[in-house]
């Protein structure tokens, strides 16, 4: 079953739009977490020194933006099997 197929349907339109739902949070977790590390990296490259203060505030931030995520997908998933 194709997406368009799930979102023109029009029993289960809102299945479609959990679908998008999900499928956007993971896209935005991966953005957020690309950027988080590529501020890590670039602050590492500038003070090394700071190696341990950075990457434990880097894995922090990353875990914080994957809950995000992961209560959005768990959302979406909670429409669908309802």
């Amino acid at each position: 079953m194709s997406m368009m197929t799930v979102l023109l349907d029009g029993i289960s339109t809102s299945y479609g739009f959990a679908a998008m739902g999900a499928g956007l949070a993971a896209i935005g977790a991966g953005i957020g977490i690309g950027q988080v590390g590529k501020g890590a990296v670039e602050s590492i490259a500038r003070q090394p020194e700071a190696l341990n203060d950075i990457r434990s505030n880097m894995i922090l931030a990353a875990a914080l933006i994957e809950g995000v995520a992961l209560f959005a997908v768990i959302a979406a998933l909670i429409v669908i099997f309802k």
